[in-house]
């Protein structure tokens, strides 16, 4: 079956004070601060030695599922500022991270579906992660075929824990997940989102 494709606008949302629009090329000064940035990284882990951000940039903007699957760039919605991303993407069991390749635009991911997020520092502690992430989740089961979608963290990285069960994502324990047997899980059904949202 061939995924109708959608178009920017349906791929781009408002909430109460953000934007969340597909993530391009022209965010790479986001990227690079973002990636850049040891405490925003402290969780996700170290970029290796020879990472490359141009190559980087290429492979982040790719849509997949008629641009279902993605990243989406979070934006501050009276100042216009990005303050991070949020993303719908395929969760690597035994890669460091996103198996880039199979995010093809006709298609969904042979692949679990997961949510996440990074914000600078800035936007810590505001409820920006929470807004972007309940809106993605939405989207997800609004505009997608998904069934579950999913989230991992790192054990100690509690205030996304918290971020997480905020947008009605279940905690079930560790799992396998970037190379790691020590990733707390989260899920959320398509049914249990209905039921939330009544």
């Amino acid at each position: 079956m061939r995924l109708h494709p959608l178009s920017e606008a349906e791929l781009t949302f408002e909430t109460e004070r953000l934007v969340l629009r597909p993530f391009t090329l022209e965010d790479i000064d986001l990227s690079r601060a973002l990636l850049f940035d040891s405490e925003v990284m402290k969780y996700v882990g170290e970029l290796p030695e020879d990472f490359d951000i141009y190559k980087s940039q290429h492979d982040v903007v790719r849509r997949g599922a008629g641009g279902r699957i993605g990243i989406w760039c979070v934006i501050e919605k009276t100042t216009g500022e990005k303050l991070g991303d949020v993303v719908l993407t395929p969760l690597p069991i035994e890669l460091d991270d996103t198996d880039w390749a199979s995010v093809v635009p006709d298609r969904y991911p042979d692949a679990e579906i997961e949510t996440g997020y990074l914000l600078r520092r800035s936007a810590w502690g505001k409820g920006y992660a929470t807004e972007a992430c309940r809106r993605i989740v939405r989207f997800g089961f609004e505009m997608t075929d998904l069934d579950t979608i999913v989230a991992v963290t790192d054990p100690e990285n509690t205030a996304s824990m918290h971020v997480l069960q905020k947008c009605g994502l279940r905690q079930n324990g560790l799992r396998r997940a970037y190379r790691d047997d020590n990733c707390t899980d989260f899920t959320i059904t398509r049914e249990e989102w209905l039921a939330q949202n009544a």
